[in-house]
């Protein structure tokens, strides 16, 4: 059997078709404290549209639409990100599809009207060039005024190509971005920029 890079689409797919919730992100009382730490850092108390990448089943998602007008969700597993619509069905102000998140993901979403892009959980994904090419993309067509939110776990895997550290590290270099808050937990790091 050939073994799937830890990074494509068939590796996340394979493991949310052998577990529904393969990092338990609906029970996990670590999962629930990063979730609080998310939605309580968000300095304004409501969004105009919020882009959500890599949002896996959708329970961040769900919580982040309370506090939305809308929110436009994408995951590049098929099996979660169906997951994930159903759990947010009843919400109205949630669109999620199902497609990778690189480059040119921006010219397919209305990043001009976009007000707060949140970053969870994603950017050890990719490798370090990647990662700066991808949070260029990203920040870039963002409106001066939108914040962005990046969470990130601190342990280490054989599934990351580089540590949530690192993601952070690109993102602080950015020229258009403020650093407006910072924490750090045990086990993940939260920080919150105002696009410049």
């Amino acid at each position: 059997m050939t073994e799937l890079n830890p990074t494509s689409a068939d590796f996340f797919e394979a493991k949310y078709r052998e577990h529904p919730d393969p990092w338990n992100f609906a029970d996990s009382a670590y999962e629930n404290g990063r979730y609080q730490a998310t939605l309580a850092a968000l300095p304004q108390p409501r969004y105009r549209h919020a882009f959500e990448p890599g949002c896996s089943v959708g329970v961040l998602t769900e919580r982040l639409a309370a506090r939305c007008d809308h929110v436009t969700a994408i995951e590049f597993s098929p099996t979660a990100a169906t997951q994930a619509a159903l759990r947010c069905v009843s919400l109205r102000n949630v669109s999620i599809t199902c497609e990778a998140l690189d480059t040119s993901t921006a010219t397919r979403h209305p990043f001009a009207h976009i007000d707060l892009l949140l970053l969870s959980e994603i950017g050890y994904y990719f490798t370090e060039s990647a990662w700066t090419d991808t949070a260029n993309a990203l920040i870039e067509p963002l409106p001066a005024g939108a914040t962005v939110l990046a969470v990130h776990w601190l342990g280490t895997s054989t599934d990351h190509l580089i540590s949530g550290d690192d993601v952070h590290c690109i993102l602080l270099a950015h020229p258009l971005l403020h650093l407006t808050h910072s924490e750090r937990h045990p086990h993940f790091r939260l920080d919150r920029w105002t696009r410049l």
